[in-house]
Order: C-alpha cells, then structure tokens, then sequence
C-alpha cells in the first residue's frame, strides 16, 4: 500500500509521515518512506520511481505537497494508493515555515497553497484542530481500516 501525505508547505506532512513511520516500525510493520524534499529535479517523477522500486510487502509512505492534478493522478497508476491530505491556514503554513531550519521562499508557500488542486482524499486532517499526536492516530487508524 502507498499512502501519499500531501498538503501545502508547513502544515505538516514531514512531521506526521516520519511519526506514522516510527509508529509502523515499533509494531514491527515494513515501511519506506520517501520525501519529495529529497529530491531536486524531477521531483515527482523520481518519487514514483523510488515508489515503484519498494517491496511490495512495505507499506510505502510518501511525503510531498501533491499540489497539481496530474502527480496525483500519475501515483494512482502505482497500486493501491491512499491520499492523505494534511491542512492549516496559508497564515499557520507561513509561520511554520518560518520556523523550519530548510525553510522554503514564502512565495513558494503562497504559490502552492493558491494553486494547490486538492485529491479526492481518504483522509483529510486539519493541523490547527489536531495535534501531532492525534494526527498520527488518525493516519494509524486510517491505515488500520485501509489494510483490512
């Protein structure tokens, strides 16, 4: 299974997808986890081969804004796939990212968030209402449903 993690800079996908990972680890499941921030160029294209070359008994995480229609309809084509859209305000986006020690150019934050093209998610999970905690419960409970 993939279970893409997308949203907007700062809202948090980088933090949930490394807990859900240490979570998965601690109950002794197969996990991979890829960030789109590892990877320059290409980025999308590289995410999905990384994706496509993971064992198929791993539940693969993938951790990326997913901000254009077309990557997420090009993940869809890998196997059974999960979205998982993580969001918060433009205002708690810019603010977390000013933050961050790689923080990206706020016209990046603003750019995505008005472009961003939301996926038909299975999970939607708003990080000002939930804390990081609960939001990897949410995502654990989620995956729990998804494998069954």
């Amino acid at each position: 299974m993939i279970v893409a993690i997308c949203g907007p800079p700062g809202a948090g996908k980088t933090t949930v997808a490394t807990r859900v990972r240490r979570r998965l680890e601690e109950r002794d499941r197969p996990v991979r986890l890829f960030h789109s921030d590892d990877f320059s160029s290409r980025t999308y294209e590289q995410l999905a081969e990384r994706v496509d070359e993971a064992p198929a008994d791993a539940i693969t995480l993938v951790d990326g804004t997913f901000y254009r229609r077309e990557w997420q309809t090009r993940f869809r084509t890998l196997g059974t796939v999960r979205f998982v859209l993580i969001t918060a305000s433009l205002e708690t986006c810019l603010e977390r990212n000013r933050e961050r020690a790689d923080a990206i150019d706020e016209q990046g934050v603003h750019v995505v968030f008005r472009e961003f093209e939301e996926p038909d998610p299975d999970l939607e999970i708003d990080t000002e209402r939930c804390g990081p905690d609960e939001t990897v419960d949410l995502v654990m409970a989620g995956l729990e449903s998804w494998l069954n």
